[in-house]
């Protein structure tokens, strides 16, 4: 039997918070009370192997925290495991539902979703409001002015400051209105076991804002053994922050800083436009590139057992925690590409399944740009020396050494060597890309 309240419907998906959050700043500000959910979307949790998924475990606290504070103000997430459609159903066939609210995304498969739900939605006479929140500027908001998208990125970013400095920073203060909530008794909560995951003891970087970091971020940013980045890259790929807040911020203290947070709109943006990049070059030409394939040198590379201080670090690093610092993270992708001539779609995806801060524009963006295949990329004949790397970056090898227990110069034998891969590498590139047509 169905709730006879009439409700607004807000999904939380890529932005869990209540405030600064403008989907839900729209949706409160409707004629109807909100019904906020949370779907765990069986489509995207049943392909993930590890049962105790960093990320999953950081999802459940963080909806766990606004299921609090929603019940404070006298309300309650709806909380479902299941197909986003079949949640809906289930949802429309227990409330009177007039609309539903969220916030864009930008993923092929998450438009596809959204555009199945709109529709179904839509024969039920329930309108369906999409709104811009993970991004500054999205989709054909910076174009060139023949109408066709950036593809290289200091345009890109000139024009995207000279919007901002006209349009300026909108905020949409959500935590203001929680009053328009519906005001229900608590919904059951599921288990970590009922989702089929355990708990991990997930550490999980504040969400505080340290200004001091970010004012001297274009000093300490290559130095992985310095506490010289925010970390907030995770807080910005679930929406537990304000991209608006995080961008004030930037715009006040660092250019350096402003402009990673540009990047991330860049890659959103090509990721709409060039949906094919999830699964092929950017560049077409380098789908023509012979790679190796060599699973036994894949699987010491994913293991941090190269023999290269460096790359070994920052793979061990991900592998404990989740995390790699972004210095290392262009060190050790362009040791798979180039070294080793692994394709680029395996580091791609082994970075998917490990990384907190998984985010497909990004991952996709960065593994191509170090391939040389992306859109804006690094030629193919730069190829990082990691030797140099350490010297440059990490000289004093603290950063190696936390991460390589028990170190030793010669603790394993480099996996090949640098002037031989160099070579190898070039020639390869050359032939591949000589030969496409």
């Amino acid at each position: 039997m169905k709730n006879i309240k009439s409700v607004t419907v807000f999904w939380f998906r890529r932005d869990l918070r209540l405030h600064d959050n403008h989907g839900l700043y729209e949706a409160l500000l409707s004629e109807n009370k909100v019904l906020p959910i949370f779907i765990f979307d069986k489509n995207i949790l049943d392909k993930l192997a590890a049962k105790k998924d960093k990320r999953v475990s950081f999802i459940y606290q963080t909806i766990q925290k606004i299921n609090a504070t929603l019940q404070k103000n006298g309300s309650s997430l709806y909380v479902v495991y299941d197909e986003p459609l079949q949640a809906f159903k289930n949802i429309y066939d227990t409330f009177d539902v007039k609309q539903v609210f969220t916030n864009h995304d930008y993923e092929p498969d998450a438009i596809k979703r959204d555009e199945q739900i709109k529709t179904w939605l839509a024969t039920k006479n329930i309108s369906f409001h999409t709104f811009k929140d993970q991004t500054i500027f999205e989709k054909k908001e910076v174009l060139k002015s023949d109408g066709l998208p950036y593809t290289v990125f200091t345009p890109y970013s000139k024009i995207w400051k000279q919007k901002l400095a006209i349009e300026k920073l909108k905020s949409f203060p959500s935590e203001t209105l929680l009053s328009r909530l519906l005001q229900i008794e608590p919904f059951p909560f599921p288990s970590m076991n009922e989702l089929g995951f355990e708990s991990s003891d997930v550490e999980i970087p504040s969400t505080e804002i340290n200004k001091k970091i970010i004012s001297q971020y274009h000093l300490s940013r290559n130095f992985p053994a310095l506490h010289g980045t925010s970390k907030l890259s995770i807080h910005l790929r679930f929406g537990t922050v304000s991209i608006r807040e995080l961008t004030a911020i930037a715009l006040e203290l660092n250019e350096q800083w402003l402009n990673e947070l540009i990047w991330r709109d860049f890659f959103m943006m090509i990721l709409f436009h060039f949906p094919d990049v999830v699964h092929t070059s950017f560049k077409k030409k380098y789908e023509n590139i012979a790679w190796r394939n060599n699973e036994t040198e894949f699987y010491k590379w994913c293991n941090g057992e190269t023999g290269y201080p460096i790359v070994d670090a920052g793979m061990r690093e991900l592998n404990e925690t989740g995390f790699m610092h972004n210095r290392v993270r262009m060190v050790v992708a362009s040791f798979l590409t180039k070294h080793l001539l692994i394709d680029w779609r395996w580091g791609e995806a082994y970075f998917a399944e490990k990384l907190l801060d998984y985010e497909l524009s990004s991952n996709n963006g960065n593994w191509q740009w170090a391939a040389g295949c992306g859109c804006d990329a690094a030629p193919y004949f730069r190829i990082f020396n990691p030797t140099e790397q350490t010297k440059k970056f990490d000289a004093d090898l603290i950063y190696t050494k936390k991460w390589i227990k028990n170190f030793t110069p010669n603790y394993l034998p480099p996996i090949v060597e640098h002037d031989f891969a160099r070579k190898r590498a070039l020639d390869v590139y050359k032939k591949s890309l000589a030969e496409f047509i």
